[in-house]
């Protein structure tokens, strides 16, 4: 009996010690594992990091809307070029160094940029003037390639704004418009105003401000023009950053001024046209989710803005001493008092 007690003893003893090794193997397995990989999202702008302040905030919150927490779920690596164009290469190879998993650049000059850095790394528009003109993508319907997001189809709305304005100004007959003929979307924009500037009688001024060295230049071309209003269609990055000091100059010089976003109406310009830049850079987290979930960016349709806002700035209105028309204040989606 005690041979056979023994015997007992030795086999629990063994089994004991088989599923000690077993249970130590898995531990050892798992802690061998790779902690699962935080996706990285560079953020890529040409304006200043206080201009795109809001915008980076309506990423952020789409994000969030989708369930990611950053920091946790993933890394936001933005990088902004504070308005000189010729820094956007630097930080876009930086991102692509650091192996991010999708750019996020805003314009068309970090578009454009971004692409050539790589054909790889996923890019997503947040605001292309033109992606199929500046070969970003094939089609809208069909981007191919690496690239995909939004487009502000700002140039089809070049005549409805010199058509608000004529409104606002009885008699228009100058319009300086402020652009950027190194940004292909500004340029479609030009384009088309001046074909819609010619079907209603109006004389288009060129006024070209590619960095800002070249605003106060352009403030004294406005002036010199002597035009009855002004227009600064969107698209361009450096314009955008001093977005304060053009309403403030606009404002002096006693000039009625439309833009293509809203962002300027609240610095102080008198009114704009357009879709919401908010709700385009919440839209484009939608984007980055479905690469994030293995979607190509080639298969995923590049979007349009359905629905556009009229922004009326009153107390810019007051200041200029001009009666908007009811009609036209009936017709705006927001008032700024």
């Amino acid at each position: 009996m005690a041979d056979g007690h023994e015997a007992l003893g030795v086999r629990r003893v063994l089994v004991a010690a088989v599923c000690f090794l077993a249970l130590a193997a898995i531990w050892a397995s798992t802690d061998a594992q790779p902690a699962s990989k935080i996706p990285k999202i560079g953020f890529l702008s040409q304006t200043t990091r206080d201009g795109a302040a809001t915008l980076l905030d309506a990423f952020r919150q789409g994000m969030r809307e989708l369930g990611y927490v950053e920091g946790k779920t993933f890394v936001l690596d933005a990088r902004f070029a504070e308005g000189h164009s010729e820094r956007i290469s630097e930080l876009a190879r930086e991102l692509v160094s650091r192996k991010v998993d999708v750019i996020v650049a805003t314009t068309d000059g970090p578009i454009a940029v971004a692409k050539r850095e790589t054909r790889t790394i996923p890019i997503v528009m947040t605001n292309s003037g033109d992606p199929v003109g500046t070969g970003f993508v094939a089609s809208l319907a069909h981007p191919g390639g690496n690239v995909t997001g939004l487009s502000n189809v700002s140039a089809d709305l070049s005549g409805k704004r010199l058509e608000l304005l004529r409104e606002v100004v009885p008699g228009l007959s100058r319009v300086a418009f402020l652009w950027n003929p190194d940004a292909r979307g500004t340029v479609l924009d030009y384009k088309e105003s001046q074909a819609a500037a010619i079907s209603l009688h109006l004389e288009l001024q060129s006024v070209e401000v590619s960095s800002a060295a070249d605003l106060d230049r352009a403030f004294s071309t406005v002036t010199s023009q002597r035009p009855q209003a002004v227009i600064v269609p969107p698209g361009n990055p450096v314009v955008f950053s001093k977005r304060v000091e053009i309403a403030s100059f606009a404002q002096k010089s006693r000039l009625p001024s439309m833009y293509g976003l809203k962002e300027y109406v609240d610095a102080g310009g008198l009114m704009s046209y357009g879709p919401s830049l908010p709700a385009m850079y919440r839209r484009a987290a939608i984007y980055v989710d479905k690469i994030l979930k293995g979607a190509t960016p080639g298969d995923l349709p590049v979007e349009r803005p359905a629905q556009f806002e009229l922004v009326i700035n009153l107390k810019t209105a007051k200041a200029l001493g001009l009666t908007m028309p009811r009609s036209l204040l009936e017709r705006a989606d927001q008032l700024v008092q």
